[in-house]
């Protein structure tokens, strides 16, 4: 698992160094004691290195090293994604002798290049006779140690049967100020402090700053700093540091992180050369405590022509090009310059005279991250057209912010700016006559105005828009409940069926005419005289014989003559199914005859129900 995770890092420092600037620095020491140790660290950043050499110190023997570190960070800040890693490799020397330590160049592979630190040099003081007391013995040495408790410099102090505490390695959130107003600034640094040497430092969960805007200062984490903290030293390294702006007054916190840290310590053995130390890798999770800021809300009443500005700035205002015509496209730039919010300021309003088309301002930032706040301008540009020749001017006004030091509005006053406008060539835009035309054109003529008063209950179209969809709603009820009572009729349905049905037959039969089959079309026609008796007289299909159909049109109330021709087409169909070979004569009166029996028999009305 431990070597899947540096192989990670090591893709994650290639990944960075395709696009990161890549370095190789080395930080050390100007001055030391005669006898005392001291780190010497040599810094590559983003990017992966191999066949590192270090330097030989004359004047300084070597007690341990190299010591790879390997570190990477990612922070989300503003929107704005940004990464970076080092490879670090830490030597721990002793000066054996006063003067000058020359320490040549160190050398590193990068990708089949080869990169260099500069040689620099080391000052040896005389020996601190206190700190410098040699112990006789290996268990004197380690009773003396345990009295000092663990040292950053000392290896024989960092031994792995001591339990790493909360004292011996801590991440730290420090701000600048406790207390301070609305949009302004306040320095948030995040440092790690550690009296062990860190091979692998990896953010697991960043700090949140709710409620802050924020402005990072771009910065590479290095263990390059000696710090004292409650009486004790450590190495210490600047994980983070902000440009933070409260957006709202009360009480904020900075919530706390947390980091996968590997820390060395070393197997201590004594030998006939001296004590030897192995180093042992120790995985530990840390986590930084929480900070809080008090939050001041900017006094009230805030000046009509305040915009936000918190800091000290000074203002400027020019036009470009000159001299002015119409038509043509000019800026007016107004230029604020100082230390503070200055991307969060908000764009003051300029009063243009209404003879100028006037579009929407441009913001250009140039500022630096300071050590305590933002320095530098911001440029407002204002594009305009003039629309009309003549001489006009941009009222003078003020720009005003609040110092935080005064704790007072501060009112910077803007000249006004003349100008003079010649003839140029061209028309009035469209977007100015819409912008000025502020008085529309009259009515004229007769308005139909009334002083009476009508009430809209007492029309009567008021009261018809409420009957007459309610009196139609009632008819298609009672024209949907019977049509539902129809359809339960099964007798009624086959008797207004029936008709329909018998001309789809005829035309069955029809079909089998044009084609001079005499068989099928008196077999058709029969099925279709057949199929309307026993739909009409409402007759089921087992019982459907002459006899029945004759008394049942005799009951519907169907004229004698008319039954009787019904009766003789049935004999002259079935006649001419059963003997074809006696069958002669056109098919087409025949059909005509169905058909003409058909409508007269629709025409008859359904005889009364004499009661019994």
């Amino acid at each position: 698992m431990k070597h899947l995770i540096h192989i990670i890092v090591l893709l994650l420092c290639s990944a960075i160094s395709a696009g990161a600037s890549v370095s190789f620095t080395v930080q050390a020491p100007r001055q030391v004691n005669e006898g005392s140790k001291f780190n010497v660290t040599f810094v590559l950043k983003n990017a992966e290195g191999s066949g590192f050499v270090a330097p030989d110190i004359p004047g300084a023997t070597k007690l341990y090293g190299p010591a790879l570190s390997t570190s990477y960070s990612q922070s989300w800040v503003n929107g704005k994604s940004s990464s970076s890693s080092s490879q670090e490799y830490t030597m721990i020397y002793k000066a054996t002798k006063q003067g000058r330590l020359n320490v040549g160049a160190a050398v590193v592979d990068v990708n089949g290049r080869r990169m260099t630190t500069k040689p620099f040099t080391i000052e040896v003081l005389p020996p601190d006779k206190a700190a410098n007391s040699q112990p006789r013995s290996l268990q004197e040495e380690q009773r003396q140690h345990e009295r000092r408790g663990v040292q950053y410099d000392d290896p024989i102090t960092q031994s792995a049967d001591k339990a790493v505490t909360g004292n011996d390695i801590f991440v730290r959130i420090e701000m600048s100020k406790p207390r301070v107003y609305e949009q302004q600034a306040v320095v948030c640094t995040i440092k790690l402090y550690t009296k062990y040497q860190v091979s692998q430092f990896i953010p697991t969960l960043q700090p949140s700053f709710d409620g802050f805007l924020i402005e990072e200062i771009p910065m590479q984490p290095s263990l390059n700093n000696v710090e004292t903290f409650n009486g004790q030293q450590y190495m210490v390294a600047v994980l983070k540091k902000c440009i933070l702006y409260p957006q709202q007054s009360g009480k904020l916190t900075i919530t706390s992180g947390n980091y996968d840290v590997n820390v060395v310590q070393y197997e201590n053995y004594r030998t006939i050369f001296g004590t030897l130390s192995q180093p042992v890798e120790k995985k530990l999770v840390v986590k930084s405590n929480t900070a809080t800021v008090n939050i001041l809300p900017l006094p009230e009443p805030k000046p009509a022509d305040f915009t936000g500005a918190v800091g000290h700035f000074t203002v400027a205002t020019s036009i470009n090009p000159t001299p002015l015509k119409t038509y043509q496209a000019a800026t007016y730039s107004y230029v604020i310059t100082g230390t503070g919010n200055l991307k969060y300021i908000k764009a003051p309003v300029v009063a243009f005279p209404k003879q100028m088309d006037v579009y929407d301002p441009k913001t250009n930032v140039k500022v630096n991250p300071a050590s305590g706040d933002m320095s530098g301008s911001v440029q407002i540009d204002y594009p305009f057209i003039p629309q009309f020749a003549g001489e006009f001017t941009i009222p003078a006004s003020n720009f005003t912010y609040f110092d935080p030091e005064t704790g007072k509005y501060v009112s910077v006053p803007v000249p006004q700016q003349p100008l003079k406008v010649a003839k140029g060539e061209g028309a009035p835009s469209n977007h100015y006559r819409l912008q000025n035309m502020d008085i529309r054109h009259l009515h004229q003529g007769d308005l139909h105005l009334s002083k009476t008063h009508t009430f809209v209950i007492d029309d009567w179209r008021y009261w018809m828009a409420f009957v007459l969809p309610a009196l139609l709603m009632a008819a298609l009820m009672v024209y949907y409940r019977k049509q539902l009572r129809q359809r339960a009729d099964v007798r009624l349905m086959r008797n207004k069926r029936a008709s329909k049905v018998a001309q789809r037959r005829l035309k069955q039969a029809r079909a089998s005419m044009n084609k001079g089959d005499q068989t099928a079309f008196y077999a058709d026609l029969l099925t279709a005289m057949w199929g309307y008796m026993s739909d009409k007289l409402s007759i089921p299909v087992s019982e459907l014989d002459k006899e029945n159909i004759q008394s049942e049109l005799t009951a519907y109330g169907v004229d004698p003559e008319l039954t009787q021709q019904a009766m003789a087409l049935l004999d002259k169909c079935e006649f001419a199914q059963y003997a074809p070979e006696l069958a002669h004569g056109d098919m087409a009166p025949v059909l005509d005859e169905a058909a003409t029996l058909i409508g007269k028999l629709e025409n008859v009305k359904r005889a009364k129900t004499q009661p019994s």
